[in-house]
């Protein structure tokens, strides 16, 4: 009964049936288990499965799984602020198309997706449309005509391994494991119950939370460039969710600027390579062609008080300033003495964000249309050089295959 009955509360606050929603050990099993079953379901009709490239890491994953399976992947690219386009899920779209997924909201940096406009042209396709929507639920229900939708508890503030599925009715569906609470064993009533009660609760309180974290995160977007040179806020500036608020640093280590905020008693994320084991930057930067150094998000729970986020401010600066002279980043000031036509910057072995702070020290030290080339073997170079020369107005030329690395070239253009 008390499943049941947290079902219905869970389905009433999603927007669906009570008999489409079943609750999984976490929200990325429902994720595989919903892109598995849905591809199962229509295995006559194709193999070709359409994601975005900013989707969480669980989709990309299943993705990753079903190519090496046989199947076919379209990975749809998005915007300098994170967001596809639904003109491009059309394009993407085959005979062969089994299921396509789009997320409501990206975890990283808060851009929301145009999830309607592609399940209306996906639906009229025939193709069911996915939506991982563990960073929006919270906020409310996602609108238009999905066919699936998968969620996370604790992103709205419930107990942690518990997610919930959601097939709609009439969407072709073959289970290719368990994906109902028995499956698993036994349920965990208590944190199901839990998951549904506070999803209730974060709701009704939902619409004036909104405004008031809106204000917050409005007031970081824009006192933080003010605040901090060389700073790239990234993100949607409209259509993005009331608690997430992301910049990049130029000349910053982004687990060094973690570290130094946590000191200061502010728990912050960060999607910069040098927080990753394999070094690698996130793919949600990455695809979005933004800086990838120095990135720390800030997300706002529910309750927030405006003079933490003042107080955060006045942190910031001095944090930022403290890691960057330690790693002998350059100054703003006059440019260099021009000597050569080119200059090598040999930055092999060295992780981000030397290799930039490299380049900066001596693009002033070629004229005007010299040639600055940048030796580095660091996978995040690929992507901050190219962001370093748009912040700084500078000309990316390209790279070129290196006997170590890759060189990187650059062109002073002012």
């Amino acid at each position: 009964m008390l499943l049941d009955a947290a079902r219905e509360a869970a389905a009433e606050s999603v927007g669906c049936r009570a008999d489409e929603l079943r609750f999984t050990p976490s929200g990325t099993a429902a994720v595989h288990a919903g892109i598995a079953g849905a591809l199962g379901g229509r295995r006559r009709v194709g193999r070709h499965l359409i994601v975005s490239a900013v989707e969480h890491s669980s989709v990309l994953h299943s993705a990753e799984l079903h190519e090496k399976e046989g199947g076919s992947v379209t990975r749809v690219t998005v915007d300098r602020g994170g967001r596809v386009d639904p003109s491009a899920y059309a394009a993407a779209l085959r005979p062969d198309t089994a299921l396509a997924c789009l997320q409501s909201a990206n975890h990283e940096v808060g851009t929301e997706q145009p999830v309607a406009d592609v399940a209306d042209i996906c639906q009229a396709a025939g193709v069911p449309l996915l939506v991982d929507a563990a960073q929006s639920l919270a906020w409310g229900p996602v609108e238009g005509a999905w066919s699936l939708l998968t969620g996370s508890a604790h992103k709205w503030g419930g107990p942690a391994g518990v997610g919930l599925l959601v097939v709609r009715k009439g969407v072709r569906f073959a289970a290719q494991g368990p994906v109902d609470e028995r499956g698993y064993g036994f349920e965990n009533i208590p944190a199901v119950v839990a998951a549904a009660a506070s999803l209730r609760a974060v709701r009704a309180e939902a619409a004036q939370e909104a405004v008031r974290l809106r204000e917050l995160t409005e007031r970081i977007r824009a006192r933080v460039p003010e605040l901090v040179a060389d700073v790239e806020v990234v993100g949607d500036p409209e259509r993005r969710l009331p608690g997430i608020v992301t910049f990049s640093c130029l000349y910053v280590d982004g687990e060094t600027l973690l570290h130094e905020l946590d000191r200061e008693g502010f728990s912050v994320s960060s999607g910069s390579s040098c927080t990753s084991s394999t070094l690698t930057p996130s793919h949600v930067l990455k695809a979005m062609g933004v800086l990838s150094e120095g990135n720390v998000r800030v997300s706002l729970p529910a309750g927030t008080a405006a003079e933490d986020v003042d107080r955060f401010l006045a942190v910031l600066p001095g944090v930022v300033t403290g890691v960057r002279e330690k790693l002998g980043a350059p100054v703003p000031g006059p440019a260099g003495v021009v000597r050569e036509d080119e200059l090598l910057v040999d930055a092999l072995g060295k992780r981000c964000p030397v290799p930039v702070i490299e380049l900066a020290k001596v693009i002033g030290a070629v004229p005007v249309g010299g040639l600055v080339r940048v030796l580095s073997d660091d996978e995040a170079a690929r992507l901050d050089i190219p962001a370093w020369c748009e912040m700084r107005e500078q000309e990316y030329v390209g790279e070129e295959p290196a006997d170590q690395g890759t060189a990187y070239l650059v062109r002073r253009t002012s």
